[in-house]
């Protein structure tokens, strides 16, 4: 270790960092059942036992850049259901979200006052006892910038964030799967199970669009040579308004003649021997018998292989704001387009006839290349699929989040600013809600964020580790084991309230709440063992909002528990 640490580490602490990345990364990948330690704390613990023998301290921004990365990277993807939530539909799980968070906070500073600790404990306890790793960076920040405090005692401190977390964020993980998936529907006698398949079926039967699910959109392209003679003779327009007058979906998108692929209007008479595509609703289909009243299928590889396309289209007519997928569906440009998709402010609507479009609304269009884009030069404005990163955008959100964080208000002659850190995420969250509703520019892709989000989360817990290595027997030896007994006191407390409310106040389905409460503590392994319990992704549909909400606010509370502790 000597070796490497003076010809290696000391001098390329860079190396050290990727090292430690790595060996965390492994760690992260040990599961038990649909339990698992996560890249974020087997970084931390790499960083931890690797700091302890290398003993490198590793000074510059590093820190910082990679963690204003991550808490952007984390505004951007939660900001749309953040705005969502303060909807009034989404009212009832912003006040469970709500009770859990406060009560968390409220709970990790009582026991943190009970136990005598200091900001960095304090701040350690309430990050790993709600499995919020962002505290870890949030909380450092604000210890640096408390009045009074010098550079040695803030490090001191921030070593002790790390301690703590490490050694609750276990519990905090595991208490929260058995509490939700197991011990409370024990306790009410109530399955699990059972319940998520009843709510599922509820759910499919109050769904009203024979197109919607899997028949709306997966449709279906098929050929059928003309041998009916009471089909030949009629025009393609003819067809089309007969099936939409039945409210069936059967549209001729190419038609062969002689050998040949000829192009076709509404007013193009069909005759005996033609082959035609026909693409349709797979339902539709199967209910008009298509053999009887066109001819026998076939299989004309060159006919059905023409090009066809799926399309994102945002909504920019103001006109079409309130309309219904069942009108727009009949419009004269929508003939042999399908709607796959329907997005609004970053959310997933399920497409049903009777949901309505609003202007800045996502659609995605499938179909023929050609009436794909026609239809989308109707609807709005396409936005390309695209794997690079606005990288103006992004940037310039992370500077301005930066600066909002410096201005700082003086309260009791103390300055008081929300740092950088959580400038970042503030900013973030507005830059991710911009980008949902005008979605033409500001491009994040989904690997992109996951890169910055993910390595940067990491990297920062790394090089906390790495630093805080050499003083972690000594900081666990002042912190004393009953820090294991406060930390299970910060993370059932909340569950425990939230759940009382949710269940006696709010009266929410059993699966929905247990989901919800998962999200408003953003503990993925406790929805992970519920969704396995209930044999169903019923509990999930509870924790959008919940898990938006309490990204945000939990990871506000570093700051928050620094302040009431210092």
């Amino acid at each position: 270790m000597d070796w490497l640490r003076k010809e290696i580490f000391q001098p390329y602490p860079e190396l050290l960092i990727f090292l430690t990345v790595a060996v965390g990364f492994l760690l992260g990948r040990l599961r038990y059942k649909s339990i698992a330690l996560g890249a974020v704390t087997g970084c931390l613990v790499a960083g931890l036992v690797i700091g302890s023998q290398a003993k490198v301290e590793i000074d510059g921004p590093i820190k910082s850049v990679f963690f204003l990365m991550f808490l952007f990277a984390l505004g951007y993807d939660v900001g749309p259901q953040f705005f969502r939530a303060l909807r009034k539909d989404g009212l009832p799980q912003v006040v469970l979200a709500l009770v859990v968070c406060v009560t968390g906070l409220a709970a990790a500073w009582a026991c943190a006052a009970l136990a005598g600790y200091g900001t960095g404990l304090s701040a350690g306890l309430l990050g790993g006892g709600l499995t919020q790793s962002a505290v870890i960076g949030v909380g450092s920040d604000a210890i640096a910038h408390l009045p009074g405090v010098s550079a040695a005692e803030a490090r001191d401190q921030s070593h002790l964030i790390a301690v703590a977390y490490a050694v609750t964020y276990p519990l905090g993980t595991v208490l929260p799967a058995l509490l939700l998936a197991g011990i409370l529907p024990r306790l009410l006698r109530r399955d699990l199970a059972e319940e998520s398949a009843v709510l599922a079926a509820d759910l499919e039967a109050a769904e009203d669009d024979p197109d919607a699910g899997e028949g709306y959109y997966k449709h279906v392209l098929r050929a059928y040579a003309v041998d009916v003679a009471a089909f030949a003779g009629r025009t393609i327009g003819d067809f089309e308004a007969e099936q939409k007058a039945a409210g069936r979906r059967l549209y001729i998108t190419r038609l062969r003649r002689a050998g040949e692929i000829l192009e076709h209007t509404p007013d193009t008479r069909v005759e005996l021997g033609d082959v035609l595509a026909v693409s349709a609703v797979r339902g539709d289909l199967v209910a008009y018998d298509a053999r009887t009243h066109i001819g026998m299928e076939t299989d004309d590889f060159e006919l059905l292989a023409y090009r066809t396309e799926s399309l994102h289209v945002v909504i920019t007519d103001r006109n079409l704001s309130g309309r219904t997928i069942r009108t727009l569906r009949h419009e004269e440009f929508m003939p042999g387009v399908f709607v796959d998709e329907h997005w609004r402010a970053g959310a997933d609507l399920r497409v049903r006839l009777d949901s309505t479009v609003e202007r800045g609304d996502t659609l995605v269009l499938t179909g023929p290349r050609s009436r794909v884009e026609a239809a989308a030069a109707e609807l709005g404005k396409p936005v390309p699929t695209s794997f690079a990163t606005d990288m103006v955008w992004i940037a310039l959100g992370l500077f301005l989040g930066g600066c909002l964080g410096i201005p700082a208000l003086h309260a009791a002659g103390a300055p008081l600013s929300l740092s950088t850190s959580t400038g970042a995420l503030l900013m973030g969250l507005v830059f991710g809600w911009i980008r949902s509703k005008y979605p033409t520019y500001g491009n994040l892709p989904s690997a992109a964020q996951w890169l910055m989000g993910t390595l940067g989360l990491c990297v920062f817990v790394t090089v906390v580790g790495l630093n805080a290595g050499p003083s972690f027997v000594p900081g666990l030896r002042e912190a004393g084991w009953p820090l294991l007994l406060w930390g299970a006191v910060v993370t059932t407390v909340p569950l425990l309230a939230g759940f009382a409310y949710g269940h006696f106040v709010q009266r929410l389905p059993l699966p929905i709440l247990l989901g919800a409460l998962a999200g408003a503590q953003t503990t993925t392994a406790a929805l992970g063992a519920l969704t396995e319990r209930a044999r169903s992704q019923i509990p999930a549909l509870g924790t959008t909002v919940p898990y938006a909400l309490g990204n945000v606010l939990l990871t506000m509370w570093g700051s928050v528990i620094v302040l009431l502790r210092r």
